[in-house]
């Protein structure tokens, strides 16, 4: 049972992770839309500082894109440790819930 907590608190930081990921995104995407706005009949000085602005916002966000891939991978791999423990200390366990979504997804196909 310890293990079935620990492959959901891993699926759950994923999740979380992810969510994370796509509000930064929505955030970023935001942000460089109304710079851009403010600065289509603005004089070039402005400009050139709005862009600067922009071009630091898109630095931050690749930057915390590649901290957040790199903590997604972190917890996939415990994820897959956590599976790759679980099937062999439960093999049978392991091989009728193979089964079982094999099953599922052979009659989701034959549906087709």
């Amino acid at each position: 049972m310890e293990h079935n907590n620990t492959i959901a608190e891993t699926q759950a930081a994923s999740a979380t992770v992810r969510d994370r990921l796509m509000d930064d995104l929505q955030h970023t995407i935001g942000e460089a839309e109304k710079w851009l706005q403010d600065s289509a009949g603005e004089e070039t000085g402005v400009r050139s500082e709005t862009r600067a602005r922009f071009d630091d916002t898109l630095r931050t966000a690749r930057s915390d894109l590649r901290k957040l891939e790199e903590s997604f991978l972190a917890h996939s791999r415990d994820a897959a440790d956590n599976v790759n423990l679980f099937v062999r200390e439960h093999p049978w366990q392991a091989a009728g819930i193979g089964v079982a979504l094999g099953v599922v997804v052979g009659m989701l196909l034959s549906r087709k």
